[in-house]
């Protein structure tokens, strides 16, 4: 009874995995996907945006990092423990980036003054943007019903969006974007 019941969940494994082969090799290829819907396509202008911050005039766009590149990370919360992790990191690192011409933004669903405590706290010298409604999270394909989704994205001097980071640990993220921020910005002459 027991070698007919493992032979029978063979099969069904088998056909299930079958099936899934089938529908993959059939459908056309989709635009890429990742928990929080489509992303942006790289090597296209990156999604323009203008939100409300803790620091300067009171908004950041986009289009004001023009002639540099920007690291533009999406993070679930102010003060968790992923989210405080990842935003020391990138603080400790903010030298490294700025000798890239690289800035560094943060964007969450917390509002201004949750950022302004946030970093107060933490020591961070680099804008936090409010995107209380989403709508900057969905453009870029990070959100999740309530919140952002931890990933990044570096946008080029010209505002092309070159990558994206969607499995994000954030012990040793910001070491992964240095070194792929070193890696687009190779001349050909250094390869």
């Amino acid at each position: 009874m027991v070698s007919f019941i493992s032979k029978l969940v063979c099969r069904v494994a088998a056909i299930a995995i079958s099936a899934c082969l089938i529908v993959f090799l059939i459908l056309p290829a989709a635009p890429a996907q990742a928990l929080g819907g489509e992303q942006p396509s790289l090597d296209q202008p990156a999604p323009a945006f203008t939100l409300p911050t803790n620091v300067g005039d009171g908004d950041i766009s986009l289009s004001d990092y023009r002639g540099q590149w920007v690291v533009v990370y999406f993070y679930p919360q102010d003060f968790t423990s992923g989210c405080t992790l990842e935003a020391r990191r990138f603080q400790q690192d903010l030298p490294k980036y700025a000798e890239r011409h690289a800035a560094i933004v943060g964007i969450s669903v917390d509002d201004v003054d949750s950022h302004a405590e946030f970093c107060d706290s933490e020591g961070l010298r680099f804008p936090l943007l409010a995107d209380t409604d989403g709508a900057v999270s969905k453009a870029y394909g990070s959100w999740l019903g309530i919140m952002s989704l931890r990933h990044t994205y570096l946008v080029d001097p010209e505002g092309v969006l070159r990558e994206r980071f969607l499995g994000v640990s954030p012990a040793v993220h910001s070491a992964e974007v240095l070194a792929r921020l070193d890696e687009l910005q190779l001349k050909p002459e250094d390869v």
